[in-house]
């Protein structure tokens, strides 16, 4: 296949995502919006012989500080066939076409998934004292064209992040939760949570703690939730307007492609959560919950209402997104892996992301200048 690459407008990209299966909720055409500090693309890939659109892809242009050059972003994308034999046609008009835009780095994330684990695995190596982290179990599924890409990507001179291999050295997550809906019934979903799980249900459930979800207008009521989980758990919130916007762009892209969600105990929000949803990928995005009412088990409760939502809309993967691929249990992220693997689905790990410096002098300077911040 002989491939063009060229600019795209917002309503093509959307309607190729919207011909898809799923693809990242980071690369619609309403995420350059969400990140409006950033200038933004669409690049679209167009087979030669019959003038189809087969692949999408949106960049997002952060300018260095003093100088006209850009890092030019592609986060878990582009929408490309990742396994073509010909990858190389894919991805060097598209590194000719950034470096013409003034970009001196190119940074991917390609949705390919590596590796996946069970959830009964995870446990088993959560009790094995050798086991430190998800690598060190045994993948039960292994995807060996994964490794092709990655051989392919190297061969063309993309470096991967020095993360260590704990996927947090990405600006995305390399580890994920994924709950697979597909050909499966609810309750069999339900019969896969582990007992603490479906105890804390329950619980919720007897203690009348009810699932409502909000709209625009509930966002402050959000944010008041997220900024007490902030203090808690040390890190810097986003203020309330990146949600309102965030809100605002998705929604007027598709009606459905975000929620938000509360567990309340007699009136009172207890905790809450952002759902996005893109084809049949539903994202448990970001959670907050209040100091109170912890043994009411809200946070278990809106989690089930909304896999059941997800599951409704006809979702074949609810997504609790990052995890780290810490085992230990001294490690501050144990915690994360643990109250996830309780949904009994597969840990998975992507590829991660990917680098190719256009000007090494100047993507030098910025690996300095991300270290020092």
């Amino acid at each position: 296949m002989s491939l063009t690459l060229r600019t795209i407008s917002r309503e093509q990209h959307l309607a190729y995502i919207q011909s898809l299966p799923s693809a990242s909720h980071m690369q619609v055409p309403a995420w350059a919006d969400v990140k409006a500090e950033w200038r933004s693309e669409s690049l679209g890939w167009f087979d030669d012989r019959t003038g189809e659109l087969v692949g999408a892809g949106l960049v997002l242009y952060r300018q260095l500080p003093k100088i006209k050059r850009y890092l030019a972003y592609l986060p878990e994308g582009p929408v490309i066939n990742w396994f073509a034999p010909n990858l190389q046609e894919w991805l060097e008009p598209m590194l000719a076409h950034l470096k013409q835009q003034g970009a001196f780095s190119v940074k991917m994330g390609p949705p390919v998934i590596i590796r996946r684990w069970d959830a009964t695995s995870i446990k088993r190596g959560i009790q094995d004292p050798d086991v430190k982290r998800l690598r060190d179990i045994e993948a039960d599924l292994i995807e060996p064209r994964a490794f092709e890409v990655a051989d392919k990507l190297r061969r063309m001179g993309w470096q991967q992040g020095e993360d260590g291999g704990a996927g947090f050295g990405d600006v995305q997550p390399r580890y994920v939760f994924q709950v697979p809906l597909a050909n499966r019934s609810l309750e069999e979903v339900h019969r896969n949570f582990n007992q603490l799980w479906r105890r804390n249900i329950k619980k919720a459930e007897k203690s009348g703690v009810e699932v409502v979800q909000g709209g625009y207008h509930d966002l402050e009521e959000w944010q008041r939730l997220y900024e007490i989980t902030a203090v808690r758990d040390h890190f810097r919130p986003r203020p309330l307007s990146y949600f309102q916007r965030m809100w605002s762009a998705l929604n007027s892209e598709d009606p459905n492609r975000m929620r938000l969600y509360f567990a309340r105990h007699n009136g009172v929000n207890l905790s809450a959560a952002t759902m996005l949803v893109v084809g049949g990928h539903v994202w448990y995005s970001y959670g907050a919950s209040d100091n109170i009412g912890r043994e009411f088990r809200p946070s278990n409760a809106m989690q089930w209402t909304m896999l059941r939502d997800a599951y409704a809309l006809g979702a074949t993967v609810y997504d609790l997104r990052g995890i780290s691929d810490s085992l230990d249990e001294s490690d501050h992220l144990f915690g994360l892996i643990q109250f996830k693997v309780g949904t009994g689905g597969q840990a998975a790990e992507y590829l991660g992301e990917w680098d190719f410096p256009l000007n090494k002098l100047l993507h030098k300077a910025l690996d300095i200048y991300m270290s020092r911040r």
